[in-house]
C-alpha cells in the first residue's frame, strides 16, 4: 500500500526533536550520542544530520560502521513521526559505499516506501559534503508497528518511569493517542 502522510504529522520543514532525551541516537541528554536532527520533509520523507565526532570512531579518524548504521537507523525510525504510528526496527540492511572522517557531517534523507498492516519499509541514504554529495551509506528498513506496552514491558522499570513523568514524553506519546 502508498504510505500515507497522517494529517497530524509535523509540517515539512519543521524539526523533529528528540523521543527520549537518553537516545543515543537523538537524545541531548546523551554526551556520546548522535544528536542527530530530523526534519519533516514532503509527504513520507525526512532530512536529517549529524556530525561525526571523535567518540564516533572507529578505525582511526573514521567513523565507526556501526555509528554510521545507527544514524541511518534513527533517521529511519524517525519516519515514523510522519505516519503518526510506534514501531520498532525489524530489519535493517546497511550498505557502506565510503569512509565517512570524524569531523564530517552526514546529510541524510529517508522516506517511506510502503505500508503494509504492521510493516512500514522505508530507505535513506547518508552523504558527506552537503545534501548532495557522494552517497557514503544507504539502507533499507522493515519497521514493525507497535503498541506503547512493548517499551513498558521491555524497558528498564526506572527508565520507563522517568519518560512516564517527563511532560516532554507525556505530551510525544499523547500524539500518538489518535490512532486506534
Amino acid at each position: 500500500m502508498t504510505p500515507v502522510r497522517h494529517p497530524d504529522a509535523p509540517a515539512p520543514g519543521e524539526l523533529l526533536g528528540a523521543h527520549y532525551g537518553e537516545c543515543f541516537g537523538c537524545g541531548g541528554e546523551q554526551p556520546h550520542g548522535l544528536h542527530l536532527q530530523a526534519r519533516a520533509g514532503e509527504g513520507v520523507s525526512i532530512t536529517a544530520e549529524f556530525t561525526v565526532q571523535p567518540a564516533h570512531q572507529g578505525a582511526p579518524g573514521l567513523a565507526h560502521g556501526g555509528v554510521l548504521a545507527t544514524a541511518l537507523d534513527e533517521t529511519l525510525g524517525s519516519l515514523n513521526w510522519l505516519l503518526r504510528t510506534i514501531a520498532v526496527t525489524g530489519r535493517l540492511e546497511t550498505d557502506f559505499v565510503r569512509p565517512v572522517p570524524v569531523g564530517t557531517t552526514l546529510y541524510l534523507e529517508a522516506e517511506v516506501t510502503a505500508v503494509a498492516g504492521r510493516k512500514i519499509y522505508s530507505r535513506a541514504t547518508g552523504r558527506v559534503g552537503g545534501p548532495e554529495g557522494p552517497v557514503a551509506v544507504r539502507a533499507e528498513a522493515l519497521f514493525i508497528e507497535v503498541q506503547v506496552d512493548h517499551f513498558v514491558n521491555h524497558g528498564r522499570p526506572e527508565e520507563i518511569k522517568a519518560a512516564m513523568s517527563d511532560p516532554d514524553q507525556i505530551r510525544r506519546a499523547r500524539a500518538f493517542e489518535v490512532n486506534p
